[in-house]
């Protein structure tokens, strides 16, 4: 194997060069991954254009963005061929947690201060290999390709909090929000038995698409000239619902307005997951007095933690339709010019993948 490789390296916003950098090292707890897909993130554009700092010490680069890795496992350290051999097909969790803080011990791993992120705060999968703990990579099923076990990630994020979400059979559920990461709930709010899905975003394409994978109705906030809109949200989810309120609200989008919908447009005893990121100074008005009469439950999801073997299960077993969501697709030499798109109002946009090959 030649000890060195391609990848793309940021330095500032707005500035990633497509360099030859070494192979990383591979040490007795590593895989040396071969990149074969890799989704362009919402934080990769946010990196990109000097949005949001890099979690390095310093918030800045150099550094490898991409954390949506599907791959071949092409090294494999001492201590990592308990589990894997070269050749097998992977996904990879990024967020590697210490194991050994308060947090971790507790199963918290999405809250362990010592991470380590892959694309994040350590070299990502916008190269052709990358380095990860074995600990933090899954096989895959032959059957799944590698644009859905790169994708794989965000929809272990969406599982995490599906899973808070706790829907029953039969609930009345709403998706505030219809990015991809909308779409991959809408999937899995239909297959935990959700009875009605209320379906809510700002773009026709998205929207009809969940009409597709399983929306009984949507909602087009933003453009009053759209056949789906309809004026007051909460007012369409109480009309969508014959007359009820929703039972469960989830809210993949850091929409301010959005956040507030989820309160108004839910129903008493009801559970609401907020799970896009706002603004540091962004703020949440609940109505105290009526959230604690009408007894709901409100929760907030970070990440991915223990949740990674639903997830890949669900992509094997076909429960979620990932390869619809991919609107843009990339080769290796356009990784930047796909980040800038994603950035770009395009109303067909959903998601941007990178196929390596």
């Amino acid at each position: 194997m030649d000890e060195n490789m391609r990848a793309w390296v940021f330095y500032e916003p707005g500035r990633m060069t497509l360099e030859t950098v070494p192979l990383p090292d591979v040490g007795v707890d590593d895989l040396l991954v071969k990149v074969e897909a890799v989704g362009i993130c919402g934080s990769d554009v946010a990196y990109y254009f000097g949005h949001s700092p890099l979690g390095t010490p310093d918030g800045k680069g150099p550094l490898v963005l991409g954390h949506e890795i599907g791959g071949v496992a092409a090294k494999v350290g001492d201590n990592a061929k308990r589990l894997f051999a070269v050749g097998d097909r992977v996904t990879l969790n990024p967020v590697q947690q210490c194991n050994a803080c308060p947090e971790c011990l507790d199963g918290r791993f999405n809250l362990c201060p010592f991470v380590e992120t892959l694309g994040v705060s350590v070299d990502g999968g916008f190269a052709e290999y990358v380095k990860v703990r074995y600990t933090h990579a899954l096989k895959i099923s032959p059957s799944v390709s590698f644009g859905d076990a790169a994708l794989t990630e965000p929809l272990a994020c969406a599982t995490y909090a599906m899973r808070k979400l706790d829907i029953r059979l039969g609930d009345y559920v709403a998706v505030i929000g219809s990015g991809s990461i909308g779409l991959m709930m809408l999937q899995i709010a239909k297959a935990r038995g959700a009875g009605r899905l209320a379906f809510i975003g700002a773009r026709d394409v998205p929207l009809e698409l969940g009409m597709e994978l399983g929306a009984d109705a949507v909602l087009n906030v933003r453009d009053e000239t759209s056949r789906h809109y309809a004026g007051d949200p909460v007012e369409w989810i109480k009309r969508t619902g014959n007359g009820k309120l929703a039972d469960r609200v989830v809210v993949p989008t850091s929409d301010l307005p959005a956040l507030h919908w989820a309160l108004y447009g839910s129903a008493p005893g009801a559970t609401i997951v907020y799970f896009g990121l706002p603004g540091p100074d962004d703020r949440i008005q609940i109505p105290a007095l009526d959230a604690i009469q009408a007894d709901k439950t409100i929760k907030f999801s970070w990440l991915s933690p223990l949740v990674w073997p639903e997830a890949t299960a669900a992509v094997a077993a076909g429960k979620v339709d990932l390869s619809r969501l991919v609107s843009h697709r990339y080769g290796f030499a356009d990784v930047e010019k796909g980040i800038r798109d994603m950035a770009a109002g395009d109303p067909k946009k959903i998601k941007g993948l990178v196929a390596m090959g």
